[in-house]
């Protein structure tokens, strides 16, 4: 890409262009939507930087503070929950700052389109004094993260760069430069600096504090936060996204517009209020602004009249700003799709076999989630990654041995790296019993088919050791590891029988790569409806590839059966059979 072209980016894409141009030399990330497209657009510059998936998110924070203190500009990326995974270290760097300048890449998830809550991570950040960036669009979210770098290391504090989904994922217009890469920061040793032992932690905090007043008050100046004085009689303070649809809804109201969330630009902020006749503060999911706007005793008008809840729109600030009802022609209600496992998916098998024998499973973060509608309606809990394992080994303790017969943890391969070895460690010391489930098909599936620790190939597609699942379990002490063929439902069903009778703890593993890791044909199945008997059971499943026709036999898609033998083998009057890739 040519300095000064302008192109159209995602706002994922962007970001990663900025953190190139930059000078960006290590990225470390664990995927999560919406961030994951971050790494993926930053490893075409390989060859000038080092980027790599990580196991979580705390690793991620923790090898990008490992790089900062070298003496090199890195970053860590995530969504919004991995941010708490990545807590830890994050609370701890804000104390220590940084040599090479740092920035945590945030992406949150208003309306939650694929997350298990809204919390907003300019929440989080306050808490932990870190200073936040929001950018408005992709051309902001590349320019706001080379200011991120330079402003990290003019005032040694880490940067948290926050975005949300529908910045993530929509286009705008970018110019492109070059990469400047500055020269390493040497590194001096400074144990006081970057040992937080409490004697040191107590003088750090005392630094930060002062380094974040030295902060507050560049704030007021910094070209980021920026004013747009127009109709007086209305001003709007926002950041981020919802800064275009304010302009979209009220093109004459008077606008600061906040680059810098955190902390705020005080002094800009009492100037503008004292201008404008009334003042609104829009900002999606918690009053941040709001709150502290308010704390100075700035009259404003905010979460009286919007919502703490999903994402904003401009008819929605019209509505409650204007009392303005857009008149557009009444939408045809779309149809109902619910969210279903794909067709082949070896997580269907599975979770066939459990509903067959009236098991329960504790869920955890993954495809296999859906295991919790219908028709399947397996998984009773889902709570956060890790915590199928966690959560089994809970009610075990609270109810006994006997309570957990009819329970399982189902975890995935990449998610039982992220957090689930932890639990499965917990259970063995604390002499539990639980039977774990580990739906490995061979891939972070969820977050479009990154490559994690057990795969054999970094996110550089260097070829790399793949962690052996089965014997890392053994080494934590489980004797009892079985490894079935996810689609070989009569082995699965005996299996999962004999272990969840055991009274130690064992483990299953399902081995079966996602039906969408292969791009090659395969062979599909027809159903003979002369054959057929109506009864169903080839429909117990819920395959999206098959159909009832009128008279209540079964058709079966071709366009999207993927050959998984699922329905074949639930046949019982050989009704479904297979037919090759070549004879369609």
């Amino acid at each position: 890409m040519s300095e000064g072209k302008k192109v159209i980016m995602l706002g994922n894409e962007a970001i990663a262009r900025g953190a190139y141009e930059a000078g960006v030399k290590v990225s470390a990330a664990y995927p999560g939507t919406p961030s994951t497209e971050i790494s993926e657009y930053l490893v075409q510059y390989k060859d000038e930087l080092y980027c790599e998936w990580s196991p979580n998110e705390k690793v991620a924070t923790e090898v990008a503070i490992g790089a900062s203190v070298s003496g090199v500009r890195s970053m860590a990326c995530m969504k919004h929950v991995g941010f708490n995974v990545a807590a830890d270290p994050a609370y701890t760097v804000s104390y220590m700052g940084v040599n090479g300048g740092m920035v945590i890449v945030v992406a949150d998830d208003p309306g939650l389109y694929s997350s298990q809550n809204e919390q907003d991570t300019r929440m989080v950040a306050r808490a932990a004094q870190l200073p936040v960036l929001e950018p408005s669009d992709s051309s902001e979210a590349k320019e706001y993260m080379k200011a991120a770098f330079e402003l990290s290391e003019k005032y040694d504090r880490p940067f948290v760069f926050r975005i949300t989904t529908r910045l993530a994922h929509s286009q705008g217009l970018v110019e492109l430069a070059g990469r400047e890469v500055p020269e390493d920061r040497p590194y001096v040793k400074d144990v006081k600096k970057t040992v937080m032992m409490p004697g040191n932690a107590k003088l750090r905090h005392v630094e930060i504090e002062k380094r974040n007043l030295e902060l507050a008050g560049a704030a007021d100046t910094l070209p980021m936060n920026t004013v747009e004085m127009n109709d007086t009689k209305v001003g709007v303070i926002t950041s981020g996204i919802p800064y275009q649809y304010v302009k979209e809804a009220m093109p004459d109201a008077s606008v600061l517009k906040l680059g810098m969330v955190n902390p705020l630009p005080r002094k800009m902020i009492e100037d503008f209020a004292s201008k404008v006749e009334t003042l609104y503060i829009v900002e999606e999911l918690d009053p941040v602004i709001e709150e502290q706007v308010k704390s100075w005793g700035i009259k404003a008008v905010g979460k009286e009249i919007f919502t703490v809840q999903g994402e904003y729109s401009a008819n929605m600030i019209r509505r409650a700003v204007l009392g303005q009802e857009l008149k557009t022609a009444a939408p045809k209600p779309a149809p109902m799709r619910p969210p279903i496992l794909c067709p082949g998916c070896p997580h269907r098998s599975v979770f066939y076999v459990l509903q067959k024998l009236k098991m329960h499973a504790a869920g955890d973060i993954g495809c296999y989630t859906l295991g919790a509608v219908a028709p399947l309606s397996v998984v009773d809990t889902t709570i956060c990654m890790g915590a199928s394992i966690s959560s089994l080994h809970g009610m075990e303790k609270a109810k006994g041995k006997e309570y957990i017969r009819d329970w399982v943890a189902v975890i995935g391969d990449s998610t039982f790296l992220h957090t689930g070895i932890n639990s499965l460690m917990n259970m063995m010391y604390n002499n539990a019993s639980g039977t774990v489930m580990i739906l490995d098909n061979s891939t972070t599936g969820m977050t479009g088919h990154q490559d994690h620790a057990a795969t054999g190939k970094t996110l550089q597609g260097d070829p790399a050791y793949a962690i052996d699942i089965p014997g890392l379990c053994r080494a934590v002490g489980v004797k009892n590891v079985v490894e079935v063929n996810a689609f070989d439902i009569e082995t699965l069903e005996k299996v999962i029988k004999e272990e969840t009778a055991r009274d130690e703890v064992s483990v299953i593993i399902t081995k079966s790569p996602c039906v969408l890791l292969s791009k090659a044909k395969k062979p599909v199945y027809t159903a003979l409806e002369d054959k057929c008997r109506k009864c169903g059971m080839c429909m117990k499943p819920g395959c999206p590839a098959m159909t009832r026709n009128e008279d209540g036999t079964i058709h079966i898609d071709d366009t999207m059966c993927t050959g998984c033998g699922l329905c074949e083998d639930l046949c019982k009057f050989d009704a479904i059979e297979s037919v090759k890739a070549g004879d369609r």
